[in-house]
């Protein structure tokens, strides 16, 4: 049987929309800046928690179960994190094809990549699930993260905070690297995470609840 995967309704996960898109139109702004990535993971790890999203994914189509025992105790640390998943097809620029993560440290590092990896490939709505002839060609990007802290919006960085907002029920989060893709300075960042929620673009000026995290990106395009 496949291992079974959390409902993704819960306080302590959150499936995103496209963050390509950012619920709108890219704002034209300065050049993208780099994204500050901290380097917490070894390579042999990165290398290890890839393959193990790649295996979570196709196990499940194969109908087998794999282990989610973590094999060290940096790997077992409670960790939030996302799975993007790409496809590129016929020689033509990578395109999402999904994404899923919990925002908040409720699971071991390497069970969060396992089971936000399978929820990527079929739990994500905006797509059809992964199929035995994609899986191979799938690249897969994995962002860990910190815990949520309060923050001050003077205090952002843009390319190192990633952004998760909080009011009235509705919660938007953006990864650090969207604002970096899409050009945003610091108070554009902040209104597209808003949205994100379905929020008004100054909510955060009005009493949304602003946390930070940073987020330890990597994966088979970024190198390890």
């Amino acid at each position: 049987m496949p291992m079974s995967l959390p409902q993704h309704n819960s306080s302590s996960d959150l499936t995103p929309a496209e963050l390509r898109s950012a619920d709108g139109a890219a704002l034209q702004g300065a050049a993208p800046r780099q994204t500050v990535s901290p380097q917490e993971f070894s390579p042999e790890e990165r290398a290890l928690l890839l393959r193990l999203a790649h295996d979570a994914i196709v196990s499940a189509l194969d109908g087998r179960k794999i282990s989610l025992e973590p094999p060290t105790d940096h790997l077992a640390e409670l960790r939030g994190g996302f799975t993007s998943l790409y496809l590129g097809r016929d020689g033509q620029e990578r395109q999402l094809r999904g994404c899923v993560g919990y925002v908040l440290p409720t699971c071991p590092v390497y069970r969060t990549v396992a089971e936000t990896a399978r929820a990527a490939a079929f739990d994500d709505n905006r797509f059809p699930p992964v199929t035995k002839e994609e899986a191979p060609q799938l690249e897969i990007e994995l962002s860990i993260l910190s815990r949520p802290q309060p923050i001050q919006p003077e205090d952002i960085e843009v390319g190192r905070h990633g952004l998760f907002i909080t009011w009235h029920g509705r919660r938007g989060l953006l990864l650090p690297q969207v604002s970096v893709e899409h050009g945003w300075d610091r108070l554009a960042f902040l209104e597209q995470t808003c949205r994100k929620a379905g929020l008004p673009g100054d909510a955060w000026q009005k009493g949304a609840s602003v946390e930070a995290f940073t987020a330890e990106v990597f994966g088979e395009k970024r190198g390890l």
